[in-house]
């Protein structure tokens, strides 16, 4: 079984992922085309990562108009807010 801190720096060891956090970390709410268009990558693969970012409670979501909109979850936990803090410009 890994550790709490190896499945968050396999996580945030994905440029894309990081790349997620930086850009809703400025404040933005967007959608997964949104962020994917951003990104310059597939939709499906960033189906995945918000995934995998929700999984650690780094994202919080809301369905809104057909949409699910993504944003930082203001309330991280502790591990992982420190980690954040690292990435985020």
């Amino acid at each position: 079984m890994e550790s709490r801190w190896a499945i968050i720096f396999k996580a945030f060891a994905n440029r894309n992922r990081l790349k997620i956090v930086n850009l809703l970390g400025a404040g933005q709410v967007l959608n997964v085309s949104q962020i994917s268009r951003e990104l310059k990558i597939s939709v499906k693969s960033t189906s995945k990562h918000l995934s995998i970012l929700r999984g650690l409670e780094v994202l919080e979501y809301v369905g809104k108009h057909g949409h699910v909109l993504y944003a930082m979850n203001p309330h991280l936990p502790h591990d992982i807010y420190m980690v954040t803090r690292l990435f985020i410009h």
